[in-house]
Formats: structure tokens, C-alpha cells, sequence
């Protein structure tokens, strides 16, 4: 499977923010956003204003990369969240929220997305009581989603919950102590606090 091999740093510079894909080495000084709060190349401290199409171009590059998702894919939940009902843009953001990983995400049960989409690679999570190893997954409310009896006990995973101080999405419900959760409802835009203006993805899409 294709995936990005690069310095994900790069990625949060270019983006002009910091989209925590390294964990804990985002808060640090060590975070290169801080460090050098400009785009990386040879140009990237003498770029010019945006136009109409590289804004929106800018916007789905950033949604993208926080949710760590490769062009095609991305293209298949567009076109997945204009079949459904209601706001296009709001059910494309629903629907990488659903994402297994990004869930496992949320829950604390990860530092970062890719470090999530890796437990799941690895057979760490289960789903009403089954192991899921596909990142993709699409949880679903009335789903409970935990780590498996075997991976509960690694300290890695222990220590991740115990330190996360990131607040649990309302949709979601976790029990710490059993690293379990629920998944009450389908989350709404409401619930996404990532800073991204979906309706330019929506434009860029419907050209």
C-alpha cells in the first residue's frame, strides 16, 4: 500500500500550522513549526498571496494531511459524502472521523494518527469484541471499540492513556480503566476541532 515516507514535519510547515503528526515532539521546542515558521524549499520564506484555487488547493492538502490520507482515497470519501444526505462538506468531515484510527486517536489510546493507523495495522484494536487491523474502518454508533485483551497490559498503551490530557470527543464515551469505548452517535461538525474550511474542499471538488 502507497503511503508518505517523507519528514512529516514538512507537511505541518507547508500547511503554515501544527497538525501534531509527531506526538509529543509537537509540543516540545523541538517542533519545527516553531522552529522555522515557514514553508519549507528553497522559496518558502517568499511566497505570495494565494489565488482562489490555491486556497482551496491549500485546504484539502491540510485536511488530508491531518487525517493522513492519500490523494485517491480522499477523492473516494468525497465522493462517498456527496451520496449522502445533508451538508456535502459536513459528511465528508463525519466521515474521517469515523476512520478507525483517527478514532483510536481520539480516544488517547495514540499519540498521533499515524502511530494510531499502526496499532490497527498491527492487530492492537478490536471492535465489539473482534481484532480489526484496517485503518479505513468505519465505526458506527452502538460500537465499542477497545484495545485487546493481550495489547491492555503493554506499558506503551498504558501510558499513552495516562498522560493524554486531549478531551474525548461527545460522541464518543471511553472507559479508561477497562480502555474501552463506545461510540454513542455519528460525530457533526460541531464535534471537529481541526481548523479546516471544508466548503473550499467542496469548490474545489465541484469544478
Amino acid at each position: 500500500m502507497a503511503r508518505y515516507t517523507d519528514a512529516v514535519c514538512r507537511q505541518c510547515r507547508r500547511e503554515g500550522l501544527k497538525m501534531f503528526l509527531k506526538g509529543d515532539r509537537c509540543y516540545s521546542e523541538k517542533c519545527a513549526v516553531d522552529r522555522r515558521p515557514y514553508a519549507p524549499g528553497q522559496h518558502g520564506q517568499g511566497r505570495k498571496k494565494l489565488s482562489e484555487y490555491g486556497a482551496q488547493l491549500r485546504e484539502k492538502q491540510k485536511a488530508r494531511r491531518h487525517y493522513g490520507i492519500l490523494e485517491r482515497q480522499f477523492g473516494i470519501y468525497f465522493n462517498m459524502a456527496t451520496g449522502m444526505s445533508g451538508q456535502t462538506g459536513d459528511n465528508f468531515l463525519s466521515l474521517m472521523e469515523r476512520r478507525l484510527d483517527n478514532v483510536i486517536y481520539r480516544l488517547g489510546f495514540a499519540v498521533s494518527r499515524a502511530e494510531a493507523s499502526q496499532m490497527v495495522s498491527h492487530g492492537h484494536i478490536a471492535v465489539d469484541g473482534k481484532r480489526v487491523n484496517i485503518p479505513s474502518f468505519l465505526v458506527k454508533p452502538g460500537m465499542t471499540v477497545a484495545l485487546t485483551n493481550k495489547s491492555r497490559g503493554l506499558e506503551k498503551f498504558k501510558s499513552n492513556l495516562e498522560v493524554d490530557s486531549r478531551p474525548v470527543p461527545k460522541w464518543l464515551s471511553l472507559d479508561r480503566d477497562k480502555a474501552q469505548a463506545s461510540v454513542m452517535a455519528l460525530p457533526v461538525r460541531e464535534d471537529i476541532d481541526l481548523p479546516i474550511e471544508e466548503h473550499l474542499i467542496v469548490e474545489l471538488y465541484s469544478k
